[in-house]
């Protein structure tokens, strides 16, 4: 039987296990060992023992349940509430006013939390009834939130960044550096289309009581030392060399505890809420990986990679043809998967054509966050869109709708940086030198 018959058949059977709502993590795992038993003599369970320890044992992987572990005390505690206090005084005198507070509050939280769902969750809850009882513009309020909170996975320390550097063995480093100028950018962006449509509206955001003056701004400087603090010690430690990423993420732990402790939200229900939060969230993650590095075995021994990317070459495509090919592909996925699910089925196909256009890996691992970031506000399974649903009410679709600005911006950021990569590499290689 050929590779593509063989290609068409696994990619039916996944289609019909993820269809009947079969864990993605337990469908890689029956996928593979379907083309082991079926299309290969090797025994699958002799392969899947050491393939789940070794995609699982490493020690990057120790980073995940920390970070994991350090956005949950932050999103249970007043750090999160205080940022929006904080932020409040110096956000007033934009056009905009109080939606840009969204987007700082998105930036900064997504700095220490590294989880795009708890960065839209938390900033949401502090930011939306706020904005409601001043009356701004409720598609750009719910809108701005939807674009913004994608920037948990863009701006280190980054779930999806740490998945996608141990499933391709890219340095998670290199990566949380080359993330720090996007993201920055995107956040911008993000703002200047408020200080846009509020210049030629300004009844999108209407100026309320408070008038805020430099006195007020000034005290409210206390309630941001823990956010920027954190952010210090985490990426300040990665980037200067003191520590590494599973380091860096204790460091991160360890000042979490502090700060929620200092500030009085700590007790015992929150700790143990925050525990078992990561505890499931991180076997979450876990079991897809695990999964996926089943998966991509048995799609190596069938010689499924190696045969597409042949077929690719005998092309001729242009590099920029096969990065608008696999924009298509990924945002077809957005609609379907999750963000590590995207990363872990992909990448066995996805990296050796990549490599072979002559892209840089740690480029590719950007562009390949922000394909996920434009997933989480697609529907049907945006997650972003869920969490706002959840706060809200409001139908997925017209969140998705009022989110389409934050689609398209975000669409232009990655043409942006296919076209000049040097916005994704020059932090990296600066700090090499």
């Amino acid at each position: 039987m050929d590779v593509l018959t063989i290609s068409f058949i696994l990619l039916v059977c996944l289609a019909f296990f993820l269809g009947t709502t079969v864990w993605i993590g337990i469908s890689l795992f029956i996928i593979g060992a379907i083309g082991f038993f079926f299309f290969t003599s090797v025994d699958p369970m002799a392969v899947m023992a050491n393939i789940v320890w070794n995609g699982t044992s490493g020690s990057t992987m120790i980073a995940l349940p920390l970070f994991i572990f350090m956005g949950e005390l932050l999103f249970k505690s007043k750090i999160s509430e205080n940022l929006f206090k904080g932020l409040s005084p110096w956000m007033d005198f934009l056009p905009g006013r109080l939606l840009h507070v969204n987007i700082c509050a998105c930036t900064l939280f997504a700095a220490v939390s590294g989880s795009s769902a708890a960065t839209t969750a938390t900033v949401g809850r502090i930011t939306l009834p706020e904005l409601e009882k001043r009356n701004y513009d409720r598609g750009l309020c719910l809108g701005s939130l939807a674009g913004a909170g994608t920037l948990g996975f863009l701006i280190p320390p980054s779930m999806v960044m740490l998945v996608y550097g141990i499933v391709a063995d890219v340095s998670i480093g290199k990566l949380f550096i080359a993330g720090i100028i996007p993201g920055i950018i995107l956040a911008a962006a993000f703002s200047g289309y408020i200080v846009v449509r509020c210049l030629l509206n300004p009844e999108l955001a209407p100026r309320g009581d408070n008038a805020y003056t430099w006195d007020d701004r000034l005290k409210s400087i206390p309630l941001l030392l823990p956010v920027v603090l954190l952010i210090v010690l985490v990426l300040g430690s990665i980037y200067l060399g003191w520590a590494t990423p599973t380091e860096a993420a204790a460091v991160g732990v360890l000042g979490s505890l502090f700060f929620a402790f200092i500030t009085r939200s700590l007790d015992r229900e929150i700790f143990t809420s925050a525990l078992m939060g990561s505890v499931k969230t991180c076997c979450m993650i876990m079991l897809i990986v695990a999964g996926a590095s089943f998966l991509s075995v048995a799609v190596g021994y069938l010689g499924i990679p190696a045969a597409i990317t042949q077929y690719i070459a005998t092309l001729g495509v242009s590099p920029y043809t096969l990065i608008s090919i696999l924009s298509v592909m990924y945002l077809i996925m957005g609609c379907l998967l999750d963000g590590f699910s995207m990363i872990v089925m992909s990448l066995p196909i996805a990296a050796p054509l990549i490599k072979a256009a002559g892209f840089d890996p740690v480029w590719f691992g950007i562009y390949l966050v922000i394909m996920i970031e434009l997933s989480q506000i697609t529907p049907p399974v945006g997650f972003n869109l869920f969490v706002i649903n959840g706060l809200v009410g409001d139908s997925l679709f017209r969140i998705a709708r009022y989110a389409m600005p934050s689609f398209l911006i975000m669409l232009a950021m990655t043409a942006l940086i296919t076209i000049y990569p040097e916005i994704v590499l020059y932090m990296p290689k600066l700090m090499i030198k």
